[in-house]
């Protein structure tokens, strides 16, 4: 294929995307009593079932301050529940653009990563609503520099919140199918991954203390999912004998052809 195919092939698979994104939001636009009663709020309310579990209490209170916000964050929030429902056909369609591009031995490796890439990015946007959102929710409506400064959170900054706490929880969990692509292309192997535990540690602790509030039991509970991803990294990255028997194979199957 030309550079113009290419770029053809890329025009089609793009308008696609954008086909389904469009009848997603299309759908999802008329369920916006249960986006939002059921989903979007569920986590201002102390019957959240996170809340009961460790007995916290909240009673986050949204005003909306701007005339056309509210309409603005049901196009928002519509928009990102597409994109998340059609998160398996996007991957689907970047490997098919791409599939063509790739050796044999990588295009295995590519067609599991991107079959778990939608596993883990369902997971990480459920961690990220279940756990990490409720968590600073009620740290934030609690926490005060005065007593006589009162919360009122705008429906705006919420929104945002979970937006981009969602979001965030969903490509944070790709890194194990990056990973994966990456040892089966050669780039990458389990020894590297073990030997590099101390410093993975930090990380992970750094992390945690970006994405949620500064206290320890929120640390604690956003790098345990965290940690988890790392020993998935490493499980999934194959040992460097392996790696060369592959590689071995895939030529051997190549000179044969």
């Amino acid at each position: 294929m030309s550079f113009w195919d290419h770029l053809e092939a890329l025009r089609q698979g793009l308008f696609r995307i954008i086909i389904a994104l469009v009848a997603a939001f299309v759908v999802l636009f008329f369920f916006k009593d249960f986006l939002f009663d059921k989903l979007i709020l569920a986590p201002t309310r102390t019957d959240f079932f996170f809340y009961r579990w460790f007995g916290m209490q909240t009673g986050l209170q949204l005003v909306n301050i701007e005339l056309s916000t509210q309409f603005m964050v049901h196009m928002r929030v519509t928009f990102m529940c597409a994109i998340i429902l059609c998160c398996p056909y996007i991957l689907f369609e970047i490997w098919r653009f791409i599939a063509p591009a790739l050796y044999q031995n990588e295009k295995r490796a590519t067609r599991r990563a991107f079959l778990f890439a939608s596993f883990l990015f369902y997971f990480g946007i459920a961690v990220g609503y279940c756990i990490i959102l409720p968590l600073m929710v009620n740290f934030f409506d609690g926490y005060k520099v005065s007593e006589a400064v009162i919360n009122t959170i705008s429906l705006n900054s919420y929104i945002s919140t979970v937006n981009s706490t969602v979001l965030l929880f969903g490509i944070v969990f790709e890194i194990p199918t990056l990973v994966a692509a990456l040892s089966q292309i050669g780039l990458l192997t389990r020894q590297t991954l073990v030997g590099g535990w101390k410093w993975a540690v930090l990380i992970i602790a750094v992390l945690a203390a970006v994405i949620t509030p500064a206290d320890p039991f929120s640390m604690l509970i956003a790098a345990i999912p965290l940690g988890l991803l790392y020993g998935i990294s490493i499980l999934v990255c194959k040992p460097e004998q392996e790696e060369s028997e592959e590689e071995l194979e895939d030529k051997k199957e190549e000179a044969a052809q």
